[in-house]
């Protein structure tokens, strides 16, 4: 918080650089000195001059919407001022807003929904003003993550609850959905759930996203419910702009297959130990997967792309559809015209329903335009549905296509009902706010810079049919926009104008619970993060300095950032 408070002391080189003479400079410094020493001796021994009130020491409290602030007065203190800025903090700091309070040593204000401010107060006499107090984040209603579709249940069920403020009728049409969203599909032909595959990954929505929450990554030598790995061949389509599927494999490596039917491929998974230190000299490892396809039915083309995928949670989604297109376009800066370091822009990618270039904000590269495309498309390329947006096979054209006109294979009206069950979970709200660590660690993330992407708060706007997700004040700390990670993370295939160092902001609501929902604290596309310190350390590129400011805090602020991410 030292920007809050700067005291430019600059210390010019003008004597050096203007006295020449060795000897006059000597005399020059000596007189110096003894003036400095006689000037600070009538300081103490003056009456005239009174020392500097101390920074009072401020008390912080929420109620509701109000705000409140209180100190006991200051010895030497005549008068005191109240000093504010917005979470996060503007870039650069142009105005510092301050308010005299005179002799009040309490303040209390109303704010909006969502307001977020660091607040400080200072005491002043006649003389001069103290330095800051301490500094803290007043947040109104921060805990409501997904506004008021926010639920406060602390248990492995966090992530799979209908919005608090559906009415009846919506609650009962979710339950269908997480119903559907729970089925497993079998071979056809068979009376009920028929048409998997005949090659595929998963057999059924809750399969990847557990608890409607992140899955994990295969182990050496393991298969994993929740990983798939996505290829390509260099160039782009001509008709969508997105990548070229790899003749007989499709954009997706079916690892599974019906009995008697052969998988494209297998996926096998290393890892190789890097060893790093924090700046105070503590060390750490991280760990970078290696995937190598084996076991293709058919040869694979001498060159093609790869990037591995992690299945991510699916709570809250509805309210990040409902994000307004001009809010995305307002938040990017391809160009970085703000000087900032961070030049986040918009996927533009193929919408299948109107056929045409739309914003993407879904997917680990936003790489789909909305809820229901995303979810057509898992049943079709994970699972091997068609359904109404995607009628033809996925292994259609490969041998293992079997050739029957049962398309589509999904029923009429549960592509509909599933999709709005995932647009109407609801999201879990935040814990320990009150903990001094907790406010430490959410002062630190945006010192560090972090908030540049991981934008905290925003205000939704209208998604037709799901009044339960529109004008929300939310809190999901992200952008949904491309940013360069650097080479570290970089899986050097491009999807649609995301190019192969670039990933979308994911959101960090919820991320705290992942332990408690899903039993493992693996983050980032691929899982190859362990734990959120590793997380934090493997972003590079445009967050390069945000971490790099990190490995060198002292460990108790590394601790109270990570709190922070636990607290969301």
């Amino acid at each position: 918080m030292a920007n809050l408070h700067k005291r430019t002391c600059l210390k010019t080189n003008t004597e050096i650089i203007f006295i020449k003479n060795r000897k006059f400079l000597i005399f020059y410094q000596v007189m110096k000195f003894r003036i400095l020493f006689i000037f600070t001796i009538l300081m103490c021994c003056s009456n005239v001059w009174a020392a500097l009130p101390e920074a009072p020491a401020v008390i912080y409290s929420v109620e509701g919407k109000r705000a409140n602030a209180s100190w006991l007065p200051v010895d030497n203190s005549s008068k005191y001022r109240l000093h504010w800025l917005p979470y996060p903090m503007p870039n650069p700091v142009e105005t510092i807003n301050s308010l005299d309070l005179g002799t009040e040593t309490q303040v209390s204000v109303m704010l909006d929904d969502g307001a977020m401010f660091y607040v400080a107060i200072t005491a002043y006499n006649q003389d001069g003003e103290s330095a800051l107090s301490n500094i803290e984040v007043v947040a109104i209603n921060n805990e409501f993550s997904g506004g008021d579709t926010t639920v406060f249940t602390q248990t492995s069920s966090a992530f799979d609850n209908p919005a608090p403020n559906l009415d009846s009728e919506g609650v009962a049409r979710h339950l269908i959905g997480d119903s559907e969203f729970e089925q497993s599909f079998v071979t056809a032909p068979a009376l009920v759930n028929s048409g998997l595959g005949p090659a595929f990954n998963n057999n059924s929505c809750i399969a990847c996203h557990p608890k409607d929450g992140r899955g994990r990554p295969p182990e050496e030598g393991e298969t994993s419910n929740s990983f798939f790995l996505r290829v390509s061949i260099p160039g782009i389509d001509q008709k969508t702009g997105g990548p070229i599927a790899i003749p007989g494999f499709g954009t997706q490596i079916f690892d599974r297959a019906v009995f008697g039917v052969q998988p494209e491929a297998t996926v096998e998974t290393t890892y190789a130990e890097i060893n790093g230190r924090f700046g105070d000299d503590t060390a750490y490892q991280l760990r970078k997967p290696v995937f190598t396809i084996a076991n293709s039915y058919i040869s694979l083309p001498n060159e093609y792309l790869m990037s591995p995928r992690v299945a991510p949670p699916v709570f809250g989604r509805g309210l990040l559809e409902a994000i307004s297109d001009e809010t995305l376009l307002d938040w990017a800066d391809e160009y970085d015209l703000n000087d900032d370091g961070i030049s986040g822009r918009v996927n533009q990618v193929w919408d299948a329903i109107s056929e045409t270039a739309v914003i993407g904000r879904f997917g680990l590269k936003a790489n789909s335009p909305s809820v229901l495309v995303q979810t057509a498309s898992a049943y079709h390329g994970d699972m091997g549905i068609t359904n109404e947006l995607f009628p033809e096979e996925s292994t259609a054209g490969q041998p293992q296509n079997d050739g029957s006109s049962d398309d589509p294979e999904l029923r009429q009206g549960v592509l509909d009902d599933v999709v709005f069950y995932i647009q109407t979970l609801a999201v879990p709200a935040r814990r320990n706010i009150d903990n001094p660590l907790v406010k430490r660690g959410q002062i630190l993330f945006d010192q560090a810079g972090c908030t540049s992407c991981h934008i905290p708060t925003v205000t939704t706007g209208v998604l037709e049919s799901v009044p339960e997700v529109s004008n929300q004040v939310i809190h999901p700390y992200t952008d949904l926009l491309l940013h360069d990670m650097g080479e570290g993370l970089a899986d050097d295939r491009s999807d649609f104008l995301a190019n192969g160092r670039e990933w979308k902001t994911p959101p960090l609501w919820g991320i705290g619970f992942t332990k408690v929902v899903n039993g493992h604290t693996f983050f980032l596309h691929d899982g190859r993060a362990r734990n959120l310190m590793e997380a934090v350390l493997w972003h590079g590129g445009e967050a390069e300095s945000a971490t790099e400011y990190f490995r060198t805090l002292s460990s108790t602020d590394r601790d109270a950032l990570i709190k922070f991410l636990e607290s969301l």
